[in-house]
This record gives C-alpha cells, sequence and structure tokens, in this order.
C-alpha cells in the first residue's frame, strides 16, 4: 500500500485529542470523534477528490480497492504500531468518504473498563452463549476483547475468532488463537463459523451476528460443547433474545427458542455515557440466564425478561435503569443525562 503524509498527520491529531473517530470526505474539513463529540478540525483544508484517492491507496489492498467501486463501500482494517484502524469507506453523493475507528493495541482488563467483574464467571464455563449487546461505538469489541484475552491468560484453550475486520490482535499466552478475517481469511461468516466444527475448536468469538443462518450455527455450537461468545447491535437484554428469535421464518422460531433457552448464558448490555468532569462511564445491564429466564423463552413471555431482571440482583443481574441511577447517585453523570439512555423513564425516576 501507499503511504499518505496527510492522513498520517490527522490520525496523529486523533490520538493526540485522545479521540476514537476520524471521519473524511472529499469537500469538507475532517471531524474527529472525542468523548462522543464530533470536533471539526477546523485548522485543517477542506479535502480534495485527490487528498481522498491517497487516503484510499494508502489504507486499502487493490482487492479491497475493487470491492469499494463494485459494491460502492468496503469494510477494511489496517495494523499500526499503535494499534489497528477499523475502517469504512463508501460513496455518499457521489464523493469518496472514509470512516475510521481507533483500537488500541492494548487489551484492557474489566477492571480498567469499570464494567462488574462477575462477567469473568462466563469465561469459565465449558459451553453456552453469551452476548455482549449495545449501539455502535458504545465499546461492545472492546468488553469482548478483555473476556477473551481473560480466558486466553488463564486457560489451555484452542480460540478462533471471526471478524470482519479482525480488531484486536491478540498474542497467545496459554491458549492458541486463530483470528480469522472474513473476506481475507474466509468467504464470509457462516463459512467459518462451520469450518470451526472441523478445527477442533474450544472458545469461539464471532465479532457480529448478521443473520439467521449465522445465528442459528452459532446457537448449535453453544450445544455441542463449545463457549461462544458474540456481539448483537441491540438495545436490551429482552430486546436481543427477541431479535434473535424474529430473524428466523415463522416455522423455525420454536425450535431457535428451545435451542436459546438451553445454550444461553447471559446478555451484556452497555453504553458509554460522558461522565461529569470528562470522559466517558459505561452503564449496563446483565441478564443471567437462569430457570425463570429460560422458561419465559422457552414461552414466548420474553416480554417479562426485564421484570425477572429487577427482582433477581441477589444473583447478579441488574437492569440498565438501575446502573444509570446508581451513576447518579455517586455523581458521575447528570439526572438529565440518565435519563436521556433509560429504557423505561419512568422506572428511573422510581429509582431515583
Amino acid at each position: 500500500m501507499a503511504t499518505s503524509t496527510k492522513l498520517n498527520g490527522l490520525i496523529k491529531a486523533v490520538r493526540d485529542e485522545g479521540g476514537s473517530d476520524l471521519h473524511i470526505t472529499e469537500k469538507r474539513k475532517p471531524i474527529i470523534r472525542v468523548f462522543s463529540k464530533l470536533l471539526p478540525l477546523v485548522n485543517e483544508d477542506e479535502l480534495t477528490r485527490s487528498d481522498m484517492q491517497q487516503f484510499i491507496d494508502a489504507l486499502l489492498s487493490p482487492e479491497q480497492k475493487d470491492v469499494l467501486l463494485k459494491n460502492r463501500e468496503v469494510d477494511f482494517g489496517v495494523e499500526q504500531a499503535e494499534g489497528r484502524l477499523r475502517g469504512h469507506a463508501f460513496f455518499q453523493r457521489g464523493k469518496l468518504g472514509i470512516a475510521l475507528r481507533f483500537i488500541s493495541k492494548d487489551i484492557r482488563t474489566l477492571e480498567e473498563l469499570n464494567v462488574p467483574t462477575s462477567l469473568l464467571e462466563f469465561t469459565e464455563k465449558k459451553q453456552g452463549f453469551f452476548l455482549v449487546v449495545g449501539p455502535t461505538g458504545h465499546g461492545k469489541s472492546t468488553t469482548l476483547a478483555a473476556l477473551i484475552d481473560h480466558i486466553n491468560k488463564n486457560r489451555l484453550e484452542h480460540i478462533v475468532t471471526i471478524e470482519d475486520p479482525i480488531e484486536y490482535l491478540f498474542t497467545p499466552h496459554k491458549s492458541i488463537i486463530d483470528q480469522r478475517e472474513v473476506k481475507t481469511d474466509a468467504k464470509d461468516f457462516l463459512t467459518a463459523l462451520t469450518g470451526v466444527f472441523r478445527q477442533d475448536a474450544d472458545v469461539l468469538m464471532i465479532g457480529e451476528m448478521r443473520d439467521a443462518e449465522t445465528m442459528s450455527t452459532a446457537v448449535t455450537a453453544a450445544e455441542t460443547g463449545h463457549l461462544v461468545f458474540s456481539t448483537l447491535h441491540t438495545n436490551t437484554a429482552a430486546q436481543t433474545v427477541e431479535r434473535i428469535i424474529d430473524s428466523f421464518e415463522a416455522n423455525a422460531q420454536n425450535q431457535i427458542r428451545l435451542q436459546l433457552a438451553d445454550s444461553l448464558t447471559g446478555i451484556f448490555s452497555q453504553r458509554l455515557i460522558p461522565r461529569e468532569g470528562g470522559g466517558l462511564v459505561p452503564a449496563y445491564e446483565l441478564l443471567i440466564n437462569n430457570n425463570a429466564v429460560a422458561n419465559l423463552i422457552r414461552e414466548n413471555r420474553v416480554y417479562e425478561i426485564a421484570t425477572v431482571m429487577e427482582t433477581s440482583a441477589d444473583q447478579g443481574m441488574i437492569t440498565m435503569d438501575r446502573s444509570l441511577a446508581n451513576l447518579v447517585q455517586e455523581k458521575q453523570i447528570t439526572m438529565e443525562r440518565a435519563y436521556t439512555f433509560a429504557s423505561n423513564p419512568r422506572t428511573l425516576e422510581r429509582l431515583l
């Protein structure tokens, strides 16, 4: 690939500001995201088509450039000394655009991420299905990487990751780790996931479940002796269960309900919220699949899961609204901010 002095300067600017994302589009000034806020780089010139072509040449392989021209968009990953860049190149109104997310070279622990260390219990299981969910940009991949790296450092396992693109790079410790990138190392998620059954894998991380076939195969893997971790772009634990079930045709939904009830171990949903005084703080909810939750899934009463979570704090469950209320009471976030992220404003008001 080529190099671009201008791109390197923009990347340095993001790192110097402690930013997470860089947005570059022709005929617009570069914009960075710092602690969830978008900040234009006002001292930079508007980018030209020539600038953008240089960036494309520096970031994409010839094969990826062909995909961009054919599909008008492409996902990619780039390794740098400081870490990795996860990128998406696309066209908008005929102009080239690129969104870059910065992935740290270091994989932080759950303690460093300020999320509950009780999540480590899910890494100690021999099989099952655990999901980390939430909107884009709220730390799902980072939390997932912390869980996988804990297994890597503490258990003798064969870990296979399937990602599009690869984000965090794992250094093998006690475990064997094979990281497969979709379109580079495998045709697609489903093909790579099916291959796991012939690779003597113990732990499987799927970067994202995008269709019913992938979900079905992942659940089957969890039923057949694999410990499976994955992510979904959903807001709550109950919504996640509904999303999985609703991805299937009506005649297959009862079967996936039964499989999910038996294989699911838990769902962790998180948001990164601007903290008073600067930075971000996570708010989260944790669903643990106990007998009550499993029965609700089997009986298609998913709408009652939130009630079980509210009454099961002694088992380690927590709702998003309870987590938000705790942050307000600790003066880490404002009440107004909490209401913005609340699942049920009335419930949050009661908890406050």
